[in-house]
This record gives structure tokens, sequence and C-alpha cells, in this order.
């Protein structure tokens, strides 16, 4: 395995541990309204920008037959929640080692996140070692065009990197994020989500070649293949 030109990471749920924050702001929201989120719908929104997640929260009130708020409304309840939760975020396990493993073998690096601009200041607040990553591409990036599970977050990451994305791994939790660096061409490393049994996470349609790890430990830069490893053959739907 060739070493990469570029590092392209995701933050939620892969740097920072706060999908689980996540969840319980969207869980406590949806509730608000009268729906009651179930594990397979909360893991739909993981990886994706915060009005994409509130659109489809949105539809799944309309489905069950409840009123449906506005967009602003539905937000409204949500972001106050998450503003709260979300700086109590502690680091993924590995991921503040391999941030510094990336600077002390060059290798350049870019945040692909969904999250806004505000919103990855307030989760980074408490974490200056995600400075490390200079170059970012936020889910409200004023040249996005769609965001993930479309390529166009890691694209526009490499092309501001001035690199290949076929020559980037990117490093994700989420099928969303998944597919986007897979459409994109990058090597996709998925960090398997840890309040999920592995069997379960490792059943889900990662993108053809992926290669799922339960550590963020197992990634090495030298062409050794990550212990554990496991390679998928499915399609993203």
């Amino acid at each position: 395995m060739d070493a990469p030109a570029a590092c392209l990471f995701d933050l939620d749920g892969l740097l920072l541990d706060t999908e689980p924050l996540h969840s319980e702001a969207w869980m406590q929201a949806a509730r608000h309204f009268g729906l009651a989120l179930t594990p397979d719908q909360l893991l739909a929104l993981r990886g994706r920008r915060r009005f994409d997640c509130a659109e489809q929260v949105r539809q799944w009130i309309a489905a069950a037959g409840l009123g449906v708020p506005s967009l602003e409304a539905l937000l409204a309840v949500r972001q106050p929640i998450a503003e709260v939760l979300l700086p109590q975020a502690l680091p993924m396990p590995g991921a503040p080692e391999l941030l510094a493993r990336c600077q002390g073998q060059a290798i350049p690096m870019a945040l692909v996140t969904s999250s806004s601009r505000s919103a990855v200041a307030l989760k980074a607040l408490p974490h200056p070692w995600l400075a490390a990553i200079a170059l970012r591409v936020h889910g409200d990036d004023p040249e996005l065009v769609a965001g993930k599970p479309e390529p166009d977050p890691y694209r526009l990451a490499a092309r501001r990197l001035g690199v290949d994305p076929r020559s980037c791994w990117a490093f994700e939790d989420s099928l969303a994020g998944a597919c986007s660096a897979a459409a994109a061409g990058c090597r996709v490393h998925v960090l398997l989500p840890r309040d999920r049994p592995a069997q379960d996470s490792m059943a889900l349609a990662w993108p053809p070649g992926s290669h799922l790890v339960q550590s963020l430990a197992e990634i090495h830069f030298d062409g050794r293949t990550p212990a554990g490893v496991r390679f998928s053959g499915q399609d993203c739907h």
C-alpha cells in the first residue's frame, strides 16, 4: 500500500467522540415533536450536514402522522441542546497520536466535516491538538455545492491541498462520509462505530475496498495492512 499524498479526516465520531452527543440532541429534539427516533434512524443521520439531518427528521415526523415543524422550529429546539453537549466530547482513542504521526512524516492533512465552521470552533476549543489540521472544509463552506454522501467535500479538500484525491487516504466513521470519500476516488479507511456491535457495523454497505478498522492505532503509513482490517465489497446505497 503506497503512502498517502494527503490524509483527509472527518471530525465527528472519527477524531472527536461526538456522535452519541449528536444523537442525544436529535433524540431530544424529535421527542419534543412526538417522535422517538430508532437506532437505525440515528445511524442514518451520521456524517450528514445539519440542515440535511433536520430535513430527514422532518420527513420521519411526517411519515409518523405527526405535526411537522418548520426547519427553523426543529433546529431551535435541537441547537441549544447540542451546544451544551458537544464541548464535552473527548478525543477518539488514538486520534491525537495519528495527527502527530502525520505531522512527523510531513503528510499534508485536511479536515472534511459536515459540521459548520461555528460548530467546529465550539467542539475544537477544548482540543488544541486539532490545530495541526489547518486546511478545513466545513459543511457550510461557500464553495461546497453538495454535502456528504456526494463527493464534493473530498474533491474540494484535495483541490485545495493541490493533490489528486485518488492519492489521498480518507478517514471516516459514517456510511455517508465513506461513500463521499469513495466517490471522490480516495482510499477509504472506516473507523467502525463503537456504539454498535462490530458484526452489525461490518454488515453495512461500505464502499468497495474500504479498510474497516476498530481503532485508529491500526493505521500505518509504511505499507503494512492494519491488524484486523477487513475489506468490504458492497456498494453505497
